[in-house]
């Protein structure tokens, strides 16, 4: 059995046309862009409630926490990652810097300082998706060779997926620099806020965190998000949505079509563009079951890291 390769296409991303043709046969779509300040709420009641959280597991036993990292702290920190992906987009406030702080206290919870390289790099797939050369979102030729099919070593590329983002892709990525000053702000604030945390509760609240951490991004229904977005399951079809259940906890993430289609609605008016729009979306191929998905990536021989269509560089 022989795994497929890359899909390899000449035309430009889809999403660009199909979002002029939705603006030209619903101009009301336009009225569903713009910030939702109601987001930096969230964040800090989120990622309040998980060091709460955190320094209450601090003495746990690790069959305590470790289950509630996985399913609570998880829950948390994906939601978290959802609002930080907003302030890419500047959906929460108009302005990049206001934004760019509310990623920055989204991301202390989350031990790793990624915020700001997540939001680098996510520009720059949206700018470029599909190419090698730009889209960190891309699986890189000998990442996806060393996974190949097999079920144990996909498990195992999911469970390491923050090391994946955070290390690999952007080692690949030699045209965009890898530290920049925002880097180093993400890194400093983080040194202070953990350093802050271990002077006040001591080591033990960074084991439920950094397990939260790990199991949001990685082997578990939320990281099966990854595999959702655009790995092809149809031909001809570069994206896929998610409808599930799961979209109520993570600040509809999974509306993954709309939201390339027209990156400027915030997660809480994606649904009205399906609702408003859906002869762009009925017709589509979705995914309804995180879970179920994630079953299927890792069974399938078929599905695999180089299930992905990729184009040529733009000049």
């Amino acid at each position: 059995m022989t795994a497929p390769d890359f899909v390899s296409v000449s035309y430009p991303d889809p999403h660009v046309a199909r979002g002029r043709q939705i603006l030209a046969a619903h101009p009301d779509v336009r009225a569903l862009s713009g910030p939702i300040a109601s987001s930096a709420l969230w964040v800090v009641a989120l990622a309040t409630t998980q060091v709460v959280a955190a320094i209450a597991l601090g003495r746990a036993q690790w069959w305590v926490w470790l289950p509630l990292a996985y399913g609570v702290g998880a829950t948390i920190d994906h939601a978290l990652w959802v609002l930080i992906h907003e302030c890419a987009h500047n959906l929460v406030f108009r302005r990049r810097l206001p934004n760019r702080i509310v990623a920055l206290v989204a991301n202390v919870p989350l031990i790793l300082p990624a915020a700001m390289g997540f939001c680098k790099y996510h520009l720059l797939h949206h700018r470029h998706m599909g190419e090698l050369e730009w889209d960190a979102d891309l699986p890189g030729m000998d990442e996806s060779r060393i996974v190949g099919d097999s079920e144990s070593r996909k498990a195992t590329w999911l469970a390491l997926f923050p090391v994946v983002l955070g290390i690999v892709r952007p080692r690949r990525l030699h045209r965009v620099p890898m530290v920049d000053r925002w880097t180093l702000i993400n890194v400093a604030t983080q040194a202070v806020a953990i350093s802050a945390l271990v002077a006040a509760f001591g080591w033990g609240p960074q084991k439920y965190l950094f397990a939260s951490t790990v199991f949001a991004v990685g082997l578990h229904p939320f990281g099966a998000r990854w595999i959702q977005e655009h790995f092809v399951f149809r031909d001809g079809q570069e994206t896929y949505s998610y409808y599930g259940p799961l979209n109520r906890v993570s600040f509809n993430v999974g509306y993954h079509n709309e939201h390339h289609d027209i990156i400027t609605i915030p997660w809480s008016r994606l649904p009205q563009l399906r609702a408003l729009a859906p002869e762009f979306y009925d017709s589509l191929h979705a995914h309804h079951s995180w879970t179920r998905l994630l079953m299927t990536f890792l069974r399938d021989r078929h599905v695999t890291l180089r299930s992905r269509i990729i184009r040529p560089v733009s000049p």
